[in-house]
């Protein structure tokens, strides 16, 4: 963990985004907090690591995305040297759909 993230504002932030109950409480908070430009950055990151991750290669994530290839390669770079947050949410997410596939059969 990055020792200058780690402070009470931030600490009492992520507590308040751990009681959101739903996409909708999250569009909600969300747009309150972050301006549209900063809320729009954070999703194209998350998709260029699940892109990524999939083994899309820097040009389809590009043109799917818009993202830069400097992004792109900021990101690869959490992915593969970061705190593994992506992985730990992609591995939870992974699980959830598995449950869900199995629930349908």
């Amino acid at each position: 963990m990055n020792k200058k993230l780690k402070t009470d504002a931030v600490d009492n932030l992520f507590q308040a985004v751990l009681h959101l109950r739903t996409v909708e409480e999250c569009y909600a908070f969300f747009e309150d907090v972050c301006t549209v430009n900063e809320l729009q950055s954070f999703a194209q990151r998350y998709e260029v690591a699940r892109m990524l991750r999939e083994g899309r290669t820097y040009l389809e994530i590009a043109e799917k995305t818009g993202a830069s290839t400097a992004t792109i390669s900021r990101v690869n770079r959490s992915l593969n040297y970061g705190s593994d947050g992506y992985d730990m949410i992609f591995a939870r997410l992974q699980v959830e759909q598995k449950k869900e596939t199995s629930q349908e059969k």
